[in-house]
């Protein structure tokens, strides 16, 4: 058995330590937002946090987490108070196809937490996710606009 922290949930789980975090996330716990696309660490659909970090968890061994907190696009924010991220999302309509925007708007999230205020060469060298559907340029004004977005509880 493996135990794992999953937004802010303790999880057992009885998979192989050498089973990527990214199958144990889907098909053990249920959550299906964190999504498969490549499978070599590429593409960047499944990112999730790791203590904050993006990660790619096609490639991350459930073995090697041990006790850190997991957080995925479920955790992000709600459709009551969702995340500065998926509001300048939904605002700009970011999406076509909507595929690989989870594992996007992780990354931004992280570069956000690192890089409060990015300029566009600190975007494109921090989101290394691909978009099949050549969103970039709406989703770098998009982290632009979440990056501007007042703090919880402050107002602008």
């Amino acid at each position: 058995m493996i135990a794992l922290n999953v937004n802010g949930e303790r999880h057992e789980v009885d998979v192989e330590p050498e089973a990527p975090l990214l199958w144990v996330l889907r098909e053990e716990l249920g959550l299906r937002g964190t999504k498969f696309g490549c499978g070599l660490a590429l593409c960047g659909a499944c990112t999730v946090h790791l203590n904050g970090r993006a990660v790619r968890s096609c490639v991350t061994p459930v073995g090697s987490v041990g006790a850190s907190e997991i957080r995925t696009i479920e955790a992000l924010g709600t459709p009551e108070k969702p995340h500065p991220v998926q509001r300048a999302w939904l605002d700009l309509q970011v999406p076509q196809c909507g595929y690989c925007q989870p594992g996007m708007q992780m990354a931004a999230a992280a570069l956000l937490t690192t890089t409060p205020e990015p300029t566009d060469e600190d975007i494109d060298q921090g989101i290394t996710n691909v978009c099949r559907c050549g969103c970039y340029e709406r989703i770098r004004e998009a982290i632009h606009v979440a990056a501007d977005a007042p703090a919880e509880g402050e107002e602008r």
